[in-house]
């Protein structure tokens, strides 16, 4: 008969890990070639990265090279997760006295030597303070396990419900019902005027025209981007709000989705206004909006979308604001001015299972200050 053995520094492990995880929203990685080390990660946390070290220190050199395994582990999971910074919280078990602890710019290490007693608590608690409530303390031995066990178990199967949610392919109707809407009004412009090119048909059609937006003709903020200036310039558009929508619609849900397109096209066309005078046409702007919408929703699921984050919606983003500017005839502030809605007006509604209510408070704070400095400085 087999019997199990737990040892103190197993209680230890289990009540950091059980915290950091049910509490704080930490998820255990996998780190090839280390042993009795615990990594837990939270791309939103100030600390991204839980490191518990339960391997023997016993003087200043092996401390030293420990310390620049982390920094190389850390640098591995910056380029998976494309973090600009990254600060680890490294916590030890058991080193010696004699040990000469320092932190690094971004690593700090706690010695935890005295079976996370309420001295051990204090320290971790400067960093994160409702550890003193919620850290299991009165349970041991098998008990722990199976709460342990129990806890993390509920908290995983909740959030694998949320990210099959997110990532479960559903019907799209919203992104279709808007390509309807610009293709109808492309060829409405030829039956009733004089066709996409004439700039007084796309004016009387609802184009973007800052005089007319002055004069209190608001409604073109948001039906000049429904108009588009040419056959190519409509196909273009089109394709990317059917290949960017479609999987916008699909992570955020329709009523988040209509709202982020509506808030870039509004956002796009304030700063179309703000700076030219020009007729002005076409769902660039809301599309560069669902950029940023991309670029927020693959920055909160960077672990699983950091590799579509650096080599397509980044370097589209780019390529094409570069363009705009070395190209005559875009308008590229309406680029600008919808990724940027698009991207607050996100922080705003929020990602599911990501973003905290602090964030979508921020989100909303931001997007309502900066819609409003957008049409002070229009209508001044």
């Amino acid at each position: 008969m087999n019997t199990i053995t737990i040892t103190k520094k197993d209680e230890i492990i289990m009540r950091l890990v059980h915290y950091f995880i049910t509490e704080e929203n930490y998820t255990p990685i996998v780190v090839r070639g280390v042993k009795d080390e615990v990594w837990l990660e939270n791309s939103n946390a100030y600390y991204k990265i839980i490191r518990i070290n339960s391997n023997y220190i016993h003087n200043n050199e092996q401390f030293r090279v420990d310390k620049m395994k982390v920094k190389n582990v850390m640098r591995q999971i910056k380029k998976k997760t494309v973090s600009l910074s990254m600060k680890t919280l490294n916590l030890f078990l058991d080193m010696n006295e004699e040990v000469k602890v320092e932190n690094d710019k971004n690593i700090v290490s706690l010695v935890l030597d005295t079976g996370v007693s309420e001295e051990d608590v204090k320290k971790i608690a400067v960093y994160f303070p409702s550890i003193k409530e919620k850290l299991i303390q009165n349970v041991e031995g098998l008990d722990l396990i199976l709460n342990v066990t129990e806890d993390i178990n509920q908290k995983t199967e909740k959030n694998n419900r949320i990210f099959e949610a997110t990532f479960k392919q559903k019907k799209i109707i919203v992104t279709y019902v808007l390509l309807i809407i610009c293709v109808i009004l492309f060829f409405l412009t030829y039956l009733f005027g004089k066709g996409r090119l004439d700039a007084m048909t796309l004016y009387l059609f609802g184009a973007v025209y800052s005089p007319a937006v002055k004069s209190g003709q608001i409604w073109r903020l948001i039906t000049g981007t429904f108009l588009h200036a040419g056959l190519l310039h409509l196909i273009t558009n089109m394709y990317s709000l059917f290949l960017i929508g479609s999987q916008l619609e699909n992570f955020v849900g329709k009523k988040k989705y209509i709202f982020i397109y509506f808030v870039s096209a509004i956002s796009g066309s304030l700063m179309s206004c703000l700076f030219s005078e020009a007729v002005s046409v076409g769902a660039s702007g809301a599309i560069f909006g669902l950029l940023g919408s991309m670029l927020y929703f693959g920055y909160h699921y960077r672990l699983y979308l950091g590799n579509v984050l650096k080599a397509q919606i980044i370097p589209i983003i780019l390529l094409n604001l570069f363009l705009g500017f070395s190209l005559s005839g875009i308008d590229n502030f309406a680029h600008i001015g919808g990724l940027i809605g698009g991207y607050l007006s996100t922080m705003a509604v929020g990602i599911t299972g990501k973003s905290s209510s602090s964030d979508r408070i921020n989100g909303w704070i931001v997007l309502v200050i900066y819609i409003a400095f957008l049409m002070y400085m229009l209508f001044r």
